[in-house]
């Protein structure tokens, strides 16, 4: 079972909580509040975004690279790593 599967319940928290600080952006522009609040609320969801990012690649990094089935599949999470890693980058 998949380390997402096991976490499902905080990941899908974690997501509601971003949806909701989206929503909360949204409107604070519709009501046309001060760029600098509107900038926090930003840094928020950035921050927020970047620790479920952390957790998912942390959780990744165990179950596919640190316990992987055999070197095949220790090699191949490591690929698909490097390729989220130089997405993220960009």
């Amino acid at each position: 079972m998949s380390h997402t599967t096991h976490q499902k319940k905080k990941l899908l928290a974690r997501v509601s909580r971003l949806k909701g600080q989206l929503e909360a952006v949204e409107r604070a522009l519709e009501a046309e509040r001060p760029c600098g609040e509107i900038l926090q609320l930003l840094a928020s969801i950035r921050g927020a975004l970047n620790g479920l990012t952390g957790e998912v690649l942390d959780d990744h990094l165990h179950e596919h690279v640190l316990h992987a089935a055999d070197e095949k599949a220790r090699m191949e999470a490591v690929e698909e790593i490097s390729e989220v890693l130089r997405t993220y980058i960009r």
